[in-house]
């Protein structure tokens, strides 16, 4: 989970294990140091879905492998 930024607004974020898995090599590997390794491509992702109006339904923005 990371914190997203909109104005004065905090979006929350997160990438599914399934997305981290998939598209940034996380092959089980621990997911914090997963997400830091490629934390700018996933705060794009999270930055395109939200800005495409694709948030859950609290607002927050869940990156799905099918996002990628």
């Amino acid at each position: 989970m990371f914190w997203g930024q909109d104005g004065e607004t905090r979006v929350r974020c997160e990438i599914s294990r399934e997305a981290l898995d998939d598209h940034f090599w996380g092959d089980g590997k621990e997911e914090l140091e997963v997400f830091r390794s490629k934390r700018p491509a996933g705060e794009q992702a999270a930055r395109r879905k939200y800005l495409a109006g694709r948030t859950e339904a609290d607002g927050s923005v869940l990156i799905r492998s099918s996002d990628l």
